[in-house]
């Protein structure tokens, strides 16, 4: 069963903590969660996801795990969890975004998507109604609605014209959804995303219209359409509007979000879930995130600097291996160097939610955000 419990909140600001309860397990927020977007996270054993890294959900996606392995495999194999070995929450997007991004052949209309595979050129459709479906194939246990992921920079007229094809999607979502169960003997919840790009009537619209549709299979909301080429400063200004008129009682979920930074001033927001697929990209390109700011692995300055990676990490990695040896193995093209990486990063990304999370129950989330971003974001 799902349920959200907020457990304590700042005097600052509106950064909270709560936990989040699945028939998989529960979900302590605020929660970053790693991409694993066709049935793994990049270079991660699911050992060390879970018992070095401490992940406690991660993320598949629809649109591409419909087009491979295939939602017969899937169906054959039980579900995503069965197929991956992962006995943890799992967090499907609905594919929406991928085929704003990677395909440049669509056409959305108000019965659904239809796209060409990025793999062959194959044409397939989305509707709201199979979109639940293959949802339910794949077993999730939050599963997000179809939308169309509107571009940061779209005029107002593109995206109240956009708001209005999501908001139509969403009411069939939502109805299919209602009118379905799951598959494999346990519960699963949808999310509405929240559109609206940068036009702070539009976030109200959307947020209005999806608690039209509340009930109990609304496990909680996401907020999409940010980070996608607008301003930071005006996803903050979203945020500031969407999430003071979002249930309390349910969790929010920031989508595609994103720097340390972006992290710290959502929480402060009332945001209490993330996932981005920076910590593991920036990983395998010798980009390593830590308290005291980033370094490129690549640079002539780590080659014989035979200190631990990273002193103060909380990954295994960072104390077996120093950062003279991982600019090697990036300088050699060794595929370990984006192994030892990525288990850095999605260790770190975790133990900043981790600590977040200490300073909101502690009630100094806000200056302790304020020292840690000025550290963070500085170029080491």
């Amino acid at each position: 069963m799902f349920k959200f419990v907020c457990t304590a909140q700042d005097p600052g600001c509106s950064a909270r903590a709560g936990v989040i309860s699945t028939d998989h397990g529960e979900i302590h927020t605020p929660i970053f969660m790693p991409v694993g977007t066709v049935g793994s996270v990049k270079g991660v054993y699911h050992r060390d996801l879970k018992a070095d890294i401490g992940a406690e959900i991660i993320l598949g996606n629809t649109y591409h795990l419909y087009l491979r392995p295939g939602l017969d495999t899937l169906r054959k194999a039980g579900g995503l969890h069965r197929f991956e070995n992962w006995d943890r929450p799992i967090l499907t997007d609905s594919g929406g975004f991928q085929v704003f991004s990677l395909t440049p052949i669509r056409k959305l209309t108000p019965d659904g998507c239809t796209f060409a595979s990025h793999i062959d050129g194959s044409r397939h459709t989305f509707t709201p109604e199979n979109n639940v479906e293959t949802q339910r194939v794949i077993g999730a246990d939050i599963v997000m609605a179809l939308d169309e992921c509107c571009p940061g920079d779209a005029d107002y007229r593109y995206a109240e014209k956009s708001l209005r094809l999501t908001q139509g999607w969403l009411e069939r979502f939502a109805l299919h959804f209602d009118r379905t169960e799951p598959l494999y003997g346990y519960g699963q919840v949808m999310f509405p995303i929240i559109q609206g790009c940068v036009y702070p009537d539009l976030r109200k619209q959307a947020v209005e219209h999806a608690l039209s549709l509340d009930n109990d299979n609304r496990g909680g909301y996401g907020i999409g359409g940010l980070a996608v080429g607008e301003p930071t400063e005006k996803m903050y200004e979203m945020l500031e509007v969407v999430c003071p008129i979002l249930p309390a009682g349910k969790p929010r979920y920031l989508m595609g979000v994103g720097t340390p930074a972006n992290l710290l001033e959502g929480i402060a927001r009332g945001v209490d879930m993330f996932d981005c697929v920076m910590p593991t990209r920036n990983a395998r390109n010798g980009m390593l995130f830590t308290w005291n700011g980033i370094m490129n692995m690549r640079n002539a300055k780590w080659e014989q600097d035979f200190s631990e990676l990273d002193p103060a990490g909380t990954s295994f990695v960072d104390h077996a291996y120093t950062k003279a040896y991982l600019r090697h193995l990036f300088i050699a093209g060794e595929m370990f160097a984006a192994m030892i990486a990525t288990e850095h990063n999605l260790a770190f990304y975790l133990d900043l939610v981790r600590q977040a999370r200490a300073h909101i129950e502690a009630g100094d989330f806000l200056p302790w955000k304020e020292e840690v971003i000025r550290k963070v974001t500085a170029r080491l």
